[in-house]
């Protein structure tokens, strides 16, 4: 691993980097990293000043270990906690090594992919029937005639043989020995450098990274290999790397790196939140391809539809009768800052557009780090009331289970 200069930041901070930090390829990296949202790069005096968007993570540039960090500060354990439930993933019961300083994010999800892949070395690899073609001096499996003919010439000192054996080189655990190469080239800290190198061997290789996405993306898990699941979540989270197609990134990045998009973490967290808190009420989640979407019709180019991050239906007042509750995650600092005059737009057409006429609402959820907190927005006009606004925010120190319990008893 070459020798890196550390280059620290905050969510939306911005730091100097001086020309010759940055190789023409960490440009072109930092541009396309820029056009999905993760940073601006641009020219100044001393070379470049490069400002981080709502993302946080490693990038490893060739001369430069850039590491953007939460502008929540939670405790690692807490950190991973929050993740592995945005994942639908069960936590991983070694947190020994979950700290957030001095190595930041990225050695949380390699110490997890870790410590899943030695409980799954405890338990034994997951085998199965592979098809090789071999030489052997023997006869194994099926001898393959046309290839003894025309490569041996009538020889049998050597036969070609096809065997079906059971082996551990299979998709399962292959996309993991490519992610444990990957968590390894990530991590500077020593004692997890280590043990991810000591466990790399047990795992086959070969696949790259691309092809252990497309594998992980077309992955079915049955009784032989849902033990597997967990493993895989923290993969293809690593193996995303700069980019995330399901929850951390858009398209992928040949960056050697972990970057994590805070804003869509969020949707995760409050979309299993309030789906979970709802059921006991009798709530449920429309799904998004419903249709039940706000459309713009009549404008230049083709109609638009749009809709909030999460749409639930509520019993209502009449028991023949559901209402629909529209909910917004936002990460933004609203326990320090009012809610801006764009959100309370947005906010309103969703109620207009789904909440019951007699009584419009929506419901704003945002993180915290002092205590679960809520206020309520009344909109009114010289004609009326046109809306509530209800502003959740949620405390990052607590555990998930506890924060879902309080908005239960929150949100309806």
């Amino acid at each position: 691993m070459p020798d890196r200069t550390e280059v620290r930041l905050g969510e939306y901070e911005s730091v100097s980097l001086g020309s010759e930090q940055l190789t023409s390829r960490d440009v072109d990296l930092l541009h396309a990293l820029r056009a999905r949202g993760c940073f601006s790069l641009h020219p100044d005096r001393a070379g470049w000043r490069l400002k981080a968007d709502a993302t946080v993570g490693v990038v490893l540039l060739d001369r430069v270990r850039l590491v953007v960090e939460p502008k929540f500060a939670i405790p690692g354990k807490q950190l991973m906690a929050w993740l592995a439930y945005a994942l639908g993933a069960p936590i991983p019961t070694t947190v020994r090594r979950w700290t957030t300083a001095p190595d930041g994010y990225a050695d949380l999800v390699a110490a997890a992919l870790l410590d899943e892949c030695q409980k799954l070395l405890r338990e034994g690899l997951r085998r199965d029937y592979v098809r090789r073609q071999r030489l052997e001096p023997v006869l194994r499996g099926r001898l393959d005639g046309a290839a003894q003919a025309t490569r041996r010439y009538g020889q049998l000192d050597q036969l070609h043989v096809r065997t079906f054996d059971r082996e551990t080189d299979v998709w399962d655990n292959r996309v993991l020995g490519t992610a444990l190469k990957a968590a390894f080239a990530l991590t500077p800290h020593s004692q997890l450098a280590r043990d991810l190198h000591a466990i790399m061997g047990a795992f086959p290789h070969g696949a790259t990274p691309t092809a252990a996405l497309r594998a992980l993306d077309s992955a079915q898990y049955t009784r032989l290999n849902a033990h597997y699941r967990p493993a895989h979540t923290w993969a293809r989270l690593l193996l995303r790397g700069g980019g995330v197609t399901d929850l951390l990134t858009d398209q992928g990045s040949a960056a050697g790196g972990l970057l994590l998009a805070m804003p869509a973490l969020w949707e995760a967290v409050v979309r299993r939140m309030t789906i979970e808190a709802s059921a006991p009420h009798g709530g449920h989640r429309v799904p998004s391809n419903s249709g039940a979407g706000i459309t713009v019709r009549g404008d230049l180019g083709s109609a638009s539809m749009f809709r909030p991050d999460l749409l639930l239906s509520l019993p209502g007042p009449d028991a023949s009768r559901r209402v629909l509750l529209p909910i917004d995650a936002k990460y933004k600092r609203y326990d320090r800052y009012g809610v801006s005059a764009a959100d309370i737009h947005q906010l309103l057409t969703y109620s207009a557009g789904y909440a019951p006429a007699d009584a419009p609402k929506a419901v704003i959820v945002h993180p915290q780090s002092d205590g679960h907190g809520r206020r309520t927005l009344e909109v009114d006009s010289p004609q009326g009331g046109l809306g509530v606004i209800h502003v959740l925010g949620i405390d990052t120190h607590a555990h998930p289970q506890q924060a879902t319990e309080w908005v239960r008893t929150t949100l309806v």
